[in-house]
């Protein structure tokens, strides 16, 4: 069994698997007569391949029980995916890098603030929403259109756990 560390969000420890989304790093651009912060252009959505169009939708997760086990990931292979908490509160992120042959040994956790977001790139392995209280919402950016644009992988036999 492998145990997974969460360590913190942060754009460099993250920037294998996609984009951090947060108001840190960039600085704002001022717009409406001052009274508005845009922070712009957060992350890369890839939603082009095969006429797909951008769906914005409100996720709402509860929590697993504890332990947390990981037993899948997925990926989206036409498109990125995007995660954006609307309440403060942390929560979890595993992943593994793109590529054909995923396991628990190339699992990845990250903590992220409530108020750091990401967006998947294109392909990268994930495991589905984890959050650690109820009914955290999240605004999520993803791709509709043709094709199959989820793949699953279970591993039979082998369970890594997050240690919280």
């Amino acid at each position: 069994m492998l145990e997974l560390f969460p360590i913190p969000l942060t754009r460099d420890s993250f920037a294998e698997y996609g984009d951090v989304i947060d108001t840190g790093g960039k600085p704002p651009l001022e717009i409406n007569e001052g009274t508005t912060q845009r922070f712009h252009d957060l992350a890369k959505i890839d939603v082009a391949e095969n006429d797909g169009q951008a769906l914005v939708s409100i996720f709402r997760g509860q929590p697993r029980p504890f332990p947390i086990d990981i037993r899948m990931v997925e990926r989206h292979p036409l498109a990125s995916q995007a995660f954006i908490p609307l309440q403060d509160r942390p929560w979890l992120i595993v992943v593994a890098a793109p590529g054909d042959n995923v396991g628990i040994a190339g699992l990845r956790a990250f903590r992220a603030s409530g108020t750091q977001g990401i967006n998947y790139r294109r392909g990268v392995w994930h495991h589905p929403l984890l959050v650690l209280k109820p009914d955290h919402d999240f605004l999520v950016i993803d791709r509709g259109g043709p094709g199959e644009n989820c793949d699953e992988v279970w591993f039979e036999g082998e369970t890594a756990h997050i240690a919280v």
